[in-house]
């Protein structure tokens, strides 16, 4: 893991937990598929805010149900 840790995107599991297809995220946040796709797989480098929020509104929920903070693990972990 990286020297100050990592920012876990929780996107896949919000969507199966309120049981919205990503087609249906997708028009709801007015994005395409594909970067939802990217947020569901944690393969996107920067986090924009706008499509943050986007997602929050969509999802109704807060910003700490979407992301997590994943500490660095100490040399032996």
């Amino acid at each position: 893991m990286y020297q100050y840790g990592t920012i876990k995107i929780k996107l896949d599991q919000l969507i199966k937990d309120r049981g919205i297809s990503k087609n249906k995220l997708s028009h709801r946040a007015e994005m395409q598929r594909s970067q939802i796709n990217h947020y569901c797989n944690n393969t996107v480098t920067r986090l924009d805010v706008d499509v943050l929020a986007r997602l929050c509104s969509a999802l109704d929920c807060g910003i700490g149900e979407l992301l997590e903070y994943v500490a660095p693990r100490e040399e032996g972990d």
